[in-house]
């Protein structure tokens, strides 16, 4: 197998969830579980799929469960060994590959995406890497970042899709210089624009590539929207150095910030993934439960 462009991604995982409270009170919101396994792994396998092998998780003191969940836990493994339970102990290894090499870093204060991409600046060569919101689910075969592998061709490549007019308020929003119905040369960018100062209706979802020099740029980036460090400013400011193109990805995202779309999530997961076991069922349950509803 050809070795991939990509090796390394960055997941940045700091942030508190609060909008899932009381159930991230103790529980990272990564760990929250769509069908079998927590969010963070399926952003995981999804990388794992597209050929990295370097993970680099962005995260905070008080969200130890999600290192925990990929360490080793030699209490399960004995005792799965001694039952010859080897589907179990497969499972054990939270979809990290035997040769995975994974890397914390904490971001100490919550300064944005951008300042959060900026604290794995120790683990980035000088090679191109990937970077994964484990929020943005995308059913899709093969994956998202799969596919932006493929479509890569230097530069940054951002993963985009069309959103309502009335919500480019929560999204990056691009300006197209050329669009042919699959890949956008992208000649601006504008973070969060209410509707009337959006130039387009093209948002960039939770995938990138980039540029290593992507982190220069974060290094003079001032407070943005929000008060927050952006990596839409960032990746503006070298918009005429660094050549910017988004991929119109083919599958289905969900946005799992939000109640509604996790909850989504979980019930087209669960009627898609090989493996399951459980779709069947589930669509006869649904139907009851909407029935009665």
């Amino acid at each position: 197998m050809a070795k991939s462009k990509i090796r390394t991604v960055v997941f940045p995982v700091a942030g508190l969830g609060t909008r899932f409270l009381p159930a991230t009170k103790a529980v990272p919101k990564e760990m929250l579980p769509v069908v079998d396994r927590p969010l963070i792994q399926w952003a995981v396998e999804e990388a794992v799929e597209a050929g990295c092998r370097e993970f680099v998780f962005v995260t905070a003191p008080s969200k130890s469960a999600i290192m925990a969940h990929f360490s080793q836990a030699p209490h399960y493994e004995a005792s799965l060994k001694d039952k010859n339970k080897t589907d179990a102990l497969a499972a054990l290894r939270a979809g990290l590959p035997d040769d995975a090499v994974v890397h914390e870093v904490y971001q100490d204060q919550p300064l944005g995406l951008g300042h959060a991409i900026g604290c794995a600046r120790p683990y980035i060569s000088d090679q191109p890497f990937a970077v994964i919101l484990p929020d943005d689910m995308v059913l899709s075969r093969p994956g998202c970042l799969s596919q932006m592998v493929e479509q890569y061709k230097g530069g940054h490549l951002v993963a985009v899709e069309n959103v309502p007019a009335d919500q480019t308020q929560k999204y990056g929003i691009v300006d197209a210089a050329e669009d042919d119905g699959e890949v956008v040369r992208i000649q601006g960018l504008v973070e969060k624009p209410a509707p009337e100062d959006a130039p387009s209706t093209l948002a960039i979802i939770g995938r990138y590539i980039f540029d290593p020099r992507i982190m220069d740029a974060i290094d003079t980036q001032k407070a943005g929207a929000g008060g927050e460090i952006q990596i839409t400013d960032a990746m503006a400011q070298t918009v005429d150095d660094i050549a910017l193109s988004g991929l119109r990805f083919r599958g289905t995202r969900y946005d799992c910030g939000s109640r509604t779309g996790f909850l989504a999530a979980n019930i087209a997961f669960a009627l898609s993934v090989d493996g399951a076991n459980i779709g069947g069922d589930l669509r006869q349950q649904l139907a009851q439960i909407i029935d009665e509803a």
